[in-house]
């Protein structure tokens, strides 16, 4: 039991910012969602 470690001490060797993170998705998800609908409606317009 004595090598188990505590995870109170565990060192994050890559901190990250997960705000940042979330924002960057968000955003990115949220562009490529509004490019695919650009499409469907440019599409929807030529067959009509």
């Amino acid at each position: 039991m004595e090598n188990v470690q505590d995870p109170r001490k565990h060192i994050n060797e890559e901190p990250r910012d997960d705000l940042n993170d979330l924002m960057v998705g968000f955003g990115g998800m949220s562009a490529f969602m509004f490019i695919v609908f650009l499409i469907a409606v440019i599409i929807k317009y030529a067959i009509t």
